[in-house]
């Protein structure tokens, strides 16, 4: 079981779920009960029509620098492929809603493929993120070698993953690895006002853009071009457009529904 203590949750503005890793002590490794707490609170915000928008950060000076060493050193080649920590990325990538990254300091192995299972990612400068796993004799194993090239593309995660060296945040930004860039120690204050931003954004049409956008990872332009229409179908159905339509031309605020 994870010490509670492992990852705080927090609700610092209405809609807005923040979850901080918090194993100081121990880097923020990302060991099997931190993540299965990670996606046990993610599996709960899918859930909670009072959640619109979740942002995950670590600490001041890193955001989470690998799994855990002695869980991969008890690790063999009788281990399952369906693991509680295979499962536990599955649901991480399940979430539906807006998931934003706030990441300072290292970011690395099992940390920088928590950072890409976010939709937006703001990183400080200074940031290191980077996949060493070939330094241990392994290879990433929860999405270094599957999202990191559909990415950046397969020259860059090459170099990246062969050579195990960590790029600064400045560069993960010119090659669209990070959405934006923060002066350091203003990641998490940029990623909660983005989060504040987002949340008084139509909820469904959220998660449409999300899922939509995501299609552009395993579908064709043909198909996906016919997904993005079935969804936006779908919305003009909703209550949300309604409301949408009628705010914009009476000049107020909307008031979203979620239906």
């Amino acid at each position: 079981m994870p010490d509670p203590q492992d990852l705080l949750v927090e609700r610092p503005a209405e809609g807005v779920l923040l979850l901080r890793l918090n194993r100081p002590e121990r880097r923020n490794a990302l060991a099997t009960p931190l993540l299965r707490a990670v996606a046990d609170a993610i599996e709960t915000a899918e859930g909670d029509d009072g959640v619109r928008v979740v942002v995950i950060t670590g600490s001041d000076t890193l955001f989470a620098a690998g799994a855990d060493i002695g869980e991969l050193a008890a690790s063999g080649a009788d281990d399952p492929i369906e693991t509680p920590r295979y499962l536990a990325w599955a649901a991480i990538r399940a979430f539906s809603k807006p998931l934003i990254a706030a990441v300072e300091g290292w970011c690395l192995g099992a940390g920088a493929e928590l950072m890409m299972c976010a939709d937006i990612v703001i990183a400080a400068k200074g940031a290191k993120i980077g996949q060493p796993e070939t330094n241990l004799g392994i290879i990433p194993g929860a999405g270094g070698t599957a999202t990191l090239p559909r990415r950046i593309g397969q020259a860059r995660a090459m170099h990246m993953v062969l050579t195990g060296e960590p790029i600064g945040a400045e560069e993960a930004h010119a090659i669209g690895l990070i959405a934006r860039l923060a002066e350091q120690g203003q990641a998490l204050a940029d990623a909660l006002a983005l989060a504040a931003k987002l949340a008084m954004r139509a909820p469904l049409a959220l998660r449409a853009a999300k899922a939509s956008i995501r299609d552009a990872e395993h579908l064709d332009e043909a198909a996906h071009l016919r997904s993005e229409r079935v969804r936006f179908i779908e919305l003009l159905g909703t209550a949300d457009k309604a409301e949408g339509i009628a705010a914009f031309r009476e000049k107020r605020a909307p008031n979203w529904q979620g239906r």
